[in-house]
Formats: structure tokens, C-alpha cells, sequence
């Protein structure tokens, strides 16, 4: 589907007048649990010549697609870009984290990704994904669920226990949130993986109570303990000498995905 991918990135810069600066996976492809029947979740970020910026009318700074074959992209401009980064957009740092990468310009890369770092704010992504994570715990309450609704929920759930337990941008591969559990819970969580690869993304599952109470409770505790979070270290005039000093360089094209 690589090939794919890369074509119709292609046909959008040359449709669209921009340059794709990051494409990613983002989405249970890249988390590590996607089901037979799930889509290719693209996300990236591009931007325009130099000029389309001096503008003083507002712009349309998206760009989405969905085709026949099951890709979803979904595209913001750098200037957008670096205006969720100023509030640490929990979607837009998890991006820098995917596992599966489509296409990176390494100019870009170098100079965005330590900026991003530095803006993760601990509070704003973890009630972030502790609302998230409230919302499919109600969804999952039934003595049946959908178990795509399930992982969202052991996702984000995860995820906010990440943020409090070592406070740094929480992985995107999934496994790499299961050493937060314990073996019992690893264990049954992983059958489940290998359940989710076998059915469609329709299915349905029987509650599993035990982990639910898990769930629950982990989420709970998280939110009792996130009241001491910090914020992030956003820097207006740091960002703008990044923004500028990207238009300093000759442009390099992407490296593609192997």
C-alpha cells in the first residue's frame, strides 16, 4: 500500500501548489492493533511557497482526502501547525512519534521536532486523553463492546498513566504502553491484539470485567493524581526564529519511506 501512499502524496503537492514536509501513520496501523478492514489513517504537514504567506486574508490551512481504497488523509499547513504546537495539540506531537513514516524532509524534521519536545505540555495532553478516555469507558460498559471502542479506551487510558509516570511524550505503538500493567493484564490485553487482527472493525466483544475494573479504577487514579501537572515551555520567540530560520534554507526534499 506504500506505493499508493506515496503516489497520491504526490498528486496532492502537485494539484495543491504545496510541499508535503511530513506524512505519517496515525491511527491502529501505527498503535499496533488494526483490525483486517481498517483504514490507512495518512496525517501530514506541508506548506506553500514563501509568498502564499504575506497574504492578509485568512486561508483554508487543510487538506483532506478519502479514496476508494481505504485512505484517509488528513493534512494542516505549517503555519497551522505551529499554531497547535503553542497548544501542545496532543494529535500533531504524536505525529513526530509515529512508527510508520510516509515521507520526511529532514530540514524540517531537525529543526520542528526538538521544538516540539520542548512545547509538551504534561496538563493540556493529559486531560486531553483523560476525556477521551471517560467517553469510551462509558461506551464499554455494556456486557458486550465493540472492541475497537476497547482499545481506544486501553489507548488513552494508557496513555494519560504514561504522562503522570514519566512525563514525556507518550509513545504511539501501543506495546510500548503495556509496561504499565502488569503480566496479568499484559496478558490479556495481548489476546485480545491477536482477537482484534482477526475480526473487523465492526465486531463485537464480551466485557471482560476484570480488565475493565482495571480500566476504571486506572482512570480514576489518574485523574485524582494530575492535579500537580505542569504546563509546557512554549516560547513565542523561540518558535518565530524556527518558523524564519526554516525559510533560511535551500530546500531539501523528503526522504520516502523504506
Amino acid at each position: 500500500m506504500t506505493p499508493k501512499i506515496l503516489e497520491k502524496l504526490k498528486e496532492i503537492e502537485e494539484r495543491r501548489g504545496v510541499e508535503i514536509l511530513l506524512a505519517v501513520e496515525s491511527g491502529s496501523r501505527a498503535w499496533g492493533f488494526a483490525s483486517p478492514d481498517s483504514d490507512y489513517d495518512i496525517r501530514f504537514i506541508y506548506r506553500h511557497e514563501k509568498d502564499w504567506y504575506l497574504s492578509p486574508w485568512d486561508k483554508d490551512e487543510t487538506i483532506e482526502f478519502m479514496t476508494e481504497d481505504d485512505l484517509d488523509g488528513s493534512g494542516w499547513d505549517l503555519r497551522k501547525t505551529f499554531h497547535l504546537l503553542l497548544k501542545s495539540n496532543a494529535a500533531l506531537l504524536s505525529w513526530f512519534y509515529s512508527p510508520i513514516v510516509y515521507v520526511k524532509n529532514k530540514r524540517f524534521y531537525d529543526l520542528f521536532k526538538p521544538l516540539a519536545d520542548e512545547c509538551f505540555s504534561p496538563v493540556a495532553v493529559f486531560y486531553h486523553y483523560l476525556s477521551m478516555s471517560k467517553k469510551y469507558l462509558e461506551a464499554c460498559r455494556g456486557d458486550e463492546v465493540k472492541l475497537k471502542s476497547y482499545f481506544y479506551l486501553l489507548r488513552t487510558a494508557l496513555t494519560g498513566k504514561w504522562i503522570l509516570e514519566k512525563g514525556t511524550v507518550p509513545p504511539v505503538l501501543f506495546s510500548e504502553l503495556l509496561v504499565l500493567t502488569d503480566d496479568f493484564i499484559r496478558e490479556k490485553t495481548e489476546n485480545l491484539i491477536a482477537l482484534k487482527a482477526t475480526k473487523d472493525e465492526s465486531y463485537h466483544h464480551p466485557n471482560d470485567r476484570e480488565l475493565f475494573w482495571f480500566l476504571e479504577t486506572m482512570i480514576k487514579d489518574s485523574e485524582e493524581k494530575a492535579k500537580g501537572l505542569n504546563g509546557g515551555n512554549t516560547n513565542k520567540a523561540k518558535m518565530e526564529k524556527v518558523f524564519g530560520k526554516y525559510w533560511t534554507y535551500k530546500n531539501l526534499r523528503y526522504e520516502t519511506a523504506v
